[in-house]
């Protein structure tokens, strides 16, 4: 056999053997994999690469498509870096910012000096077009940092240099696309030619970035209105411009500065702020007849601590909280409906008693005493503890727990007696400027921390659970967050600096043989950017306390 190395096709179950050096797209077309949707990366023994990836040795080689996460991961950052060269193409000395995730595509931050028009938009889409036809390829280089950084910072791209200057490393890598220099943080597709559809619209005071459905490729993500959440990201961007701390280089370096905790004490501040401002407006409308208040949002997004800072808040206005958590209401794990995989669907409205639920809710609302179950997560299930609650002339019931806007929780509830909130971690301190942290991912570290401490569930079970946690928000939680009457942001500009001395412990303990090694691994090197925030910065009453720990609250 000589020196040749063997791939093993986890899609087909085939061996064969290669020479050293082959290319994944090499050894994909060899092996004639067929795949339902558009090629877009592979794992090489569970990690995710690059199909321009050189193997050397014998490697496990599984190839996936775009309706993977991860391959779409890789799509929408090739699609990035081709709009970003159309940008310097057209426009020689502006800039665009990846700013966030909305409407389901990408709101990208246009600096021309001139208005962004529909016409600006076309002109770019056509620009892109004409690159994708080019078929580019997607270079990785690599150099001394000391000369990337210059690299970069002779190319006016202060936020790339400042990032890759603050993580101390020798060697750093770029991207090259044609005349056009750029840093991805994850594997781009081999050529621009692997693009096939995407959409550019004006929006706002800038563009959107529309992509392909994961689940119909061949068609666009549908736009949604997302006005609250927009309203939302773009009140942080705007604090975040103002204390210049837009990208992790910034944050290094406060960091480094020794300035980080005059940062941390100003987000927990406006944090404060928010949460009474809420707590002021409930009170207004408290006169005029509220009663119920319903907290909402998905997974980790902070709702329980949220929702005893708004009863602190609450009393300080001489009003008397009484709360509720549907949590304590699901029925016993072993009568949890099943999802279309066979697994418990936690995330489902009907993984809550909603017969019980609505028959205390009713004698609530008259002022009977109702006892309160607890649920014993390790345990699985609803138990009574002797906790009981009445409402009086001067209280409001505050509820919350993930389906609590579900119009289907309150059926006969008049909607006006309800003041309805949505929380959620939306993450808006991006990498770089053209690479923004998904908020999926800060909830995720959240829940990966929080499981292990407080539920005895292993980083491993917590990663396995999350496809399954994500179709459930998906379907139970997103397409009621619009409805709310206000949007509570628990995400701290710092927050994942913080996270990241819990989280890679955990994350280390999955062991490369593990399917979900290949998102601990991609976990792992996004907080690598990262310096460490030591948490005794935290007050006992963050919100980030209820998943690290040192919580003065009781959960």
């Amino acid at each position: 056999m000589g020196n040749r190395i063997r791939i093993y096709c986890k899609n087909n179950g085939k061996y064969q053997d290669f020479d050293p050096g082959i290319t994944l797209f090499e050894i994909y077309k060899a092996l004639d994999v067929k795949l339902p949707n558009p090629l877009a990366g592979a794992r090489v023994d569970n990690i995710s690469r690059s199909l321009t990836y050189n193997c050397y040795t014998p490697k496990d080689v599984e190839f996936i498509d775009i309706s993977d996460p991860s391959g779409m991961r890789s799509y929408v950052r090739s699609l990035c870096c081709i709009l970003s060269k159309a940008v310097n193409d057209l426009y020689p000395n502006g800039k665009i910012y990846f700013e966030y995730p909305v409407s389901k595509g990408y709101y990208c931050d246009l600096d021309i000096a001139a208005e962004i028009t529909v016409e600006v938009a076309e002109k770019l889409k056509e620009r892109m077009w004409e690159i994708i036809r080019e078929d580019l390829p997607f270079e990785t280089c690599s150099g001394h940092t000391k000369d990337v950084v210059a690299l970069f910072r002779g190319k006016n791209m202060e936020d790339k240099a400042l990032l890759l200057e603050t993580l101390g490393k020798v060697y750093s890598k770029y991207n090259v696309l044609g005349d056009h220099i750029d840093y991805y943080y994850g594997a781009l597709q081999p050529s621009t030619g692997s693009i096939y559809l995407f959409g550019l619209e004006k929006f706002g005071e800038g563009l959107l970035l529309r992509i392909p459905n994961m689940q119909k490729p061949q068609e666009l993500q549908p736009m949604v209105q997302q006005d609250k959440m927009m309203s939302v990201f773009n009140e942080l961007l705007t604090y975040q411009k103002a204390v210049q701390m837009r990208n992790i280089g910034d944050l290094n370096r406060a960091n480094q500065k020794g300035t980080i905790s005059d940062l941390v004490k100003v987000s927990e501040a406006m944090q404060e702020r928010k949460v009474a401002q809420i707590a002021d407006e409930i009170t207004s409308k408290f006169k005029s007849g509220v009663r119920i208040v319903l907290i909402s949002g998905p997974s980790s997004a902070g709702k329980t601590t949220f929702c005893k800072r708004l009863q602190i808040e609450l009393m300080v206005n001489t009003l008397r909280p009484i709360s509720i958590s549907l949590d304590d209401y699901y029925v016993n794990r072993i009568d949890t409906p099943l999802d279309e995989n066979g697994e418990y669907d936690y995330e489902s409205l009907y993984a809550i008693d909603l017969k019980t639920f609505n028959s205390d809710l009713k004698k609530i609302l008259s002022g009977e005493e109702v006892a309160l179950p607890t649920y014993d997560f390790v345990r699985g299930e609803r138990v009574y503890r002797g906790n009981t609650i009445q409402l009086k002339e001067d209280s409001v019931l505050v509820m919350e727990g993930i389906h609590a806007l579900n119009p289907l929780l309150l059926p006969g509830i008049n909607p006006s007696v309800a003041y309805k909130i949505y929380v959620s971690a939306l993450t808006t301190i991006s990498i770089d400027d053209h690479n923004w942290i998904p908020t999926t991912d800060n909830r995720l570290l959240r829940r990966i921390i929080r499981d292990y401490q407080f539920r005895n569930y292993s980083a491993k079970e917590t990663i396995s659970r999350w496809p399954s946690v994500r179709r459930g928000e998906d379907k139970w939680i997103f397409p009621y967050q619009e409805e709310a009457d206000t949007m509570f942001n628990s995400a701290m500009i710092y927050e994942l600096a913080a996270l990241k001395r819990s989280a890679e412990p955990i994350l280390t303990q999955i062991s490369p043989i593990d399917d979900e090694y290949s998102e601990a691994y991609r976990l792992l090197k996004f907080l690598n950017y990262f310096n460490y925030i030591d948490i005794d910065e935290l007050p006992n009453t963050s919100l980030l306390r209820e998943f690290l720990g040192g919580s003065s609250f009781l959960y």
